[in-house]
């Protein structure tokens, strides 16, 4: 299959939150739009070799100070944690060149959505940044079903830019063509930016660009931590 043919509606589901992401198998996209994987297709765009996805703060550090890795990436409640180099912000680290290192993020959401969809034979981190790399990814190689995965907030709260993301991802792996600006001004005018959320207009702006990288990111899972790369 090539990224000219399509998949069938019945081999594409959407979902929302850790269950679906434990329940997934075949082929699972794990998306967080505000900000985690948006904040690591940046990070790989600028050179990081790797990206461990880890589910504990403590974790990250120690693994941090094994040499597992160089540098922490993430936030808690939004904010950049004690200790951590980056919070999660592609913002912050559009001009940091990371090339040949290994990070280490962890989110409240995106990551522990990952290392929640350990049922799935290929997992992807997924984004608005490389959506369309990862639709190619995966209908080059199919392993069906396809679950997306809305992350939202741990808190099982829905975040309608993750569920936008979810549906535009879908609309592509059936051959459609939706438009960008269209589904842009619909992130911008229904997801909720408030105090809460901790972010800039800056870093909204930059989590609605479309394409930005043309790799996917697939993660493979290690136990407790995932492994991803650009591809």
């Amino acid at each position: 299959m090539n990224d000219h043919q399509k998949l069938l509606s019945d081999e594409v589901t959407v979902g929302s939150l850790e269950d679906a992401a434990r329940a997934a198998t075949g082929t699972a996209v794990i998306i967080d739009v505000f900000r985690a994987f948006t904040t690591g297709a940046v990070a790989l765009a600028n050179g990081a070799e790797r990206i461990v996805m880890v589910g504990g703060l403590d974790q990250a550090k120690d693994l941090r100070a094994k040499g597992v890795g160089s540098i922490c990436m993430g936030e808690r409640g939004g904010d950049r944690p004690e200790g951590f180099d980056f919070g999660n912000s592609p913002v912050e680290i559009t001009d940091v060149d990371f090339s040949g290192q290994t990070l280490i993020q962890t989110t409240s959401n995106g990551t522990r959505g990952v290392l929640a969809a350990s049922g799935a034979q290929r997992v992807y981190a997924g984004a608005f940044a490389s959506a369309q790399a990862t639709v190619r990814a995966i209908l080059a190689n199919p392993i069906l079903p396809i679950s997306l995965v809305a992350m939202g907030d741990a808190g099982g709260l829905r975040r309608d830019e993750d569920e936008i993301c979810a549906l535009y991802l879908r609309a592509l792996l059936l051959g459609l063509t939706p438009d960008k600006d269209a589904v842009a001004r619909a992130v911008r005018t229904m997801a909720e930016l408030s105090d809460t959320r901790r972010m800039s207009a800056a870093d909204a702006d930059a989590c609605v660009v479309f394409d930005r990288v043309d790799f996917a990111i697939p993660v493979a899972l290690r136990g407790d931590h995932a492994i991803a790369t650009a591809l």
